[in-house]
């Protein structure tokens, strides 16, 4: 199974901000949403983010959070300002149906990342 390829994240101090990167190839030309969600150890996945197609934007906490894409629309990124040590997680990107072979692939699980790891000090 194809993998979206994450990058970005590492250890920040509180208050720091950190960016990270997702590559959905064609996810937008293939009119599909890129989610961010975050695990943190001992607790269940949750929902961060998501960029639509049209550029629409959702999140779970506002005002701290920003959601992107490069203008090729295949790299999305999410940037966290003001990091709490509660932001600490495993951070994986996910979409529907990204472009593989010149045709939209959609899978019933959706495509992950590997996640990438955001630790936060105090």
């Amino acid at each position: 199974q194809k993998q979206l390829a994450q990058s970005g994240g590492g250890s920040v101090q509180a208050g720091g901000s950190v960016k990270l990167s997702c590559e959905a190839p064609g996810y937008s030309i293939c009119r599909s949403s890129l989610s961010w969600y975050r695990q943190a150890p001992g607790k269940s996945r949750e929902f961060v983010a998501r960029i639509e197609s049209d550029g629409t934007t959702d999140f779970a906490e506002k005002g701290r959070f920003t959601i992107s894409q490069d203008n090729g629309k295949n790299t999305v990124f999410l940037q966290i300002d003001n990091l709490k040590p509660e932001d600490t997680a495993m951070y994986y990107c996910s979409a529907w149906t990204i472009m593989d072979n010149g045709s939209c692939h959609t899978m019933s699980n959706a495509f992950w990342g590997q996640g990438t790891q955001v630790t936060v000090s105090s």
